[in-house]
């Protein structure tokens, strides 16, 4: 995996040093004969043997002591001119070399708590502890563990469980931690902290494939959201979610950067995701440069039938903001009109365009809750490693798929809690805006049918301002 960072230490690092100057002496002696033709250059490597000795007697601990004395013995040899105990040397030498590598490895994890005994802890112990850790309660955890063995082939090994592997995953993205952070965590070495998270992150594919979905495929019903609050109902009872896109940080190769940086500054994808009043995703597509513009890459998505896009009914439609172009089925608000909730603090909306870019902004304001517990809670979003463009893609798809199910599956989860006290809150975007050329939408996108929609639902709604 590209992102994987190097073991440090899993061995004596100068033990092995020393010893593959040991093996490289040991080899050279094989030319030993020429060098006698050259009487300048041996003397030059008789230092250089003299000198390696001394720093290997300066080197020496108790657990290698044998082993070197052993290679300065046969180093000793090396003076008859008898080759076959040259040869002798020099294979032993590389035997001592190969033990050292391969098979004499100092401890480093060894910690008491690794593997069952700290996952154990952290189910069995403090709730807020789990959720810490984990970014979930204990009881959604171990949900997750059950469907992801069942339905989307996870197994365990002989040395580590399914509640290990994923809580290794789950750490790893919600505290965007570094391997070498997670080995410390888990007491497990990099090679089966990136085996094991690549065997989750294989089983993710299909679970955010069946996650990420509308929870009514046709959606014809009025969300429950809609038909309890009196602000919108029956003013937008064909709406059946909003549509957004939003700037993740990805890790790039410095020759490719160009293409990915946008309005923010920094390498980013642009993800393209629909949501429902329910803080749910209902479709979310990664892959975009971060320099496309939002409007582009929701034409090609709506016209290309190969990526599933779940489109509105006759009838129906999604909320979008400005930066999208109004054609059937997207509805807009009104251009040139205040239209975010914060403009309207100061002072109310006072005509039908105001009062109706203030409802849809309200409406519409579930995506950006959505993606505000989205980033606070999975912080590998902030800070990509550096795992390939297609594993990022792929991580970024497993965090959307993972709100979800903590969203289904969580009664009363710490992060929509708040947004649910808070219904006014807007959570700020992590990467703020830079200084940017602005698109054009182009005009012929409009279509008179969502223009005299809006303006119905405008009417609407000021019609029931004046009885209220």
């Amino acid at each position: 995996m590209d992102s994987v960072e190097s073991s440090v230490g899993s061995r004596s690092t100068s033990n092995s040093k020393d010893i593959n100057t040991t093996g490289g002496t040991l080899a050279r002696s094989l030319k030993r004969k020429k060098d006698e033709q050259c009487p300048d250059l041996r003397e030059e490597r008789l230092e250089e043997s003299e000198g390696r000795q001394r720093q290997w007697q300066m080197g020496m601990d108790n657990n290698d002591m044998k082993i070197r004395q052993l290679l300065l013995l046969y180093l000793q040899y090396l003076n008859n001119e008898d080759e076959f105990w040259d040869l002798v040397a020099c294979a032993t030498g590389y035997i001592c070399i190969y033990f050292l590598n391969h098979m004499h490895k100092e401890l480093r994890m060894t910690s008491y708590l690794r593997g069952e005994r700290r996952m154990n802890e952290l189910l069995n112990g403090c709730e807020e502890r789990c959720f810490n850790t984990f970014r979930m309660k204990q009881s959604t955890f171990c949900q997750l563990c059950v469907d992801l063995e069942n339905k989307y082939g996870l197994r365990s090994s002989s040395r580590m469980s399914i509640l290990e592997k994923v809580g290794l995953f789950v750490y790893l993205l919600g505290m965007g931690a570094s391997n070498r952070d997670v080995e410390e965590r888990f007491q497990r070495s990099s090679k089966t902290i990136s085996r094991t998270f690549r065997e989750v992150l294989n089983a993710m594919d299909g679970f955010s494939r069946d996650i990420l979905v509308p929870k009514d495929p046709e959606l014809k019903e009025i969300p429950p959201q809609i038909v309890n609050d009196a602000r919108y109902m029956p003013h937008f009872k064909d709406c059946v979610g909003a549509i957004d896109g939003t700037h993740i940080a990805i890790n790039v190769p410095e020759e490719n950067q160009i293409h990915y940086i946008g309005k923010k500054g920094i390498p980013t994808t642009n993800v393209l995701a629909a949501c429902d009043f329910g803080l749910l995703f209902t479709y979310v597509l990664t892959g975009w440069e971060g320099s496309v513009h939002d409007s582009c890459i929701f034409l090609d998505t709506i016209s290309d039938s190969s990526l599933n896009f779940p489109k509105p009914p006759l009838g129906k439609y999604y909320l979008v903001d400005k930066d999208y172009p109004e054609s059937e089925g997207y509805l807009t608000p009104y251009p040139k009109t205040r239209y975010h909730q914060l403009k309207f603090h100061d002072s109310n909306p006072k005509e039908s365009q105001e009062v109706f870019n203030q409802a849809h902004a309200s409406l519409r304001s579930c995506i950006e809750k959505a993606f505000g517990v989205l980033k606070s809670r999975w912080k590998i979003l902030q800070k990509m490693p550096r795992y390939s463009l297609m594993d990022q893609n792929r991580i970024i798809c497993s965090c959307f798929a993972l709100h979800n199910y903590i969203r289904k599956n969580t009664v009363d989860d710490p992060g929509f809690r708040f947004i649910e006290e808070n219904p006014k809150f807007i959570p700020p975007d992590v990467f703020q805006d830079v200084e940017v050329n602005s698109v054009q939408i182009p005009e012929e996108m409009e279509t008179q049918e969502m223009a005299t929609i809006r303006d119905n639902i405008a009417s609407s709604l000021m019609a029931a301002r004046c009885h209220s």
